[in-house]
């Protein structure tokens, strides 16, 4: 099951660009640790301390390999270690979510994976 991780920072509003600077280096380690970056969003308009990073995998396991992988990231590291020293970020909360798709959309992936998972071998035997 596909899911993405919502994460909802609490920013300091004086520190704008310094939680700017954080997220366009995210930009970079997040694909190369595993991760489907879909995007930061900066406050605009409207409350001032409020950011968003949305992260998609294709399983809460590769989610936990990307998790892995980050924390032998050298960049990455340094990344988490600038954004506590910077005390930019307030606060940050994380929300897994799974996308809501249509019953046929369901029913199509269940059934393929159904038959990638159990089809005939040459000799007549299932694979799995």
């Amino acid at each position: 099951m596909e899911l993405t991780v919502f994460i909802r920072y609490r920013i300091d509003p004086f520190q704008r660009e310094a939680f700017e600077a954080y997220a366009r280096r995210w930009l970079a380690i997040i694909p190369r640790c595993g991760g489907e970056l879909l995007g930061y969003w900066m406050p605009h308009e409207g409350t001032n301390d409020e950011a968003w990073g949305l992260i998609s995998f294709a399983s809460l396991a590769v989610y936990e390999r990307y998790r892995a992988r980050l924390r032998e990231d050298e960049v990455g590291a340094a990344n988490f270690a600038e954004a506590e020293r910077g005390r930019f970020i307030v606060s940050e909360r994380r929300t897994f979510l799974r996308k809501v798709e249509s019953q046929a959309t369901e029913a199509a992936t269940s059934s393929a994976t159904t038959s990638a998972a159990v089809r005939p071998s040459p000799r007549g035997t299932a694979k799995e």
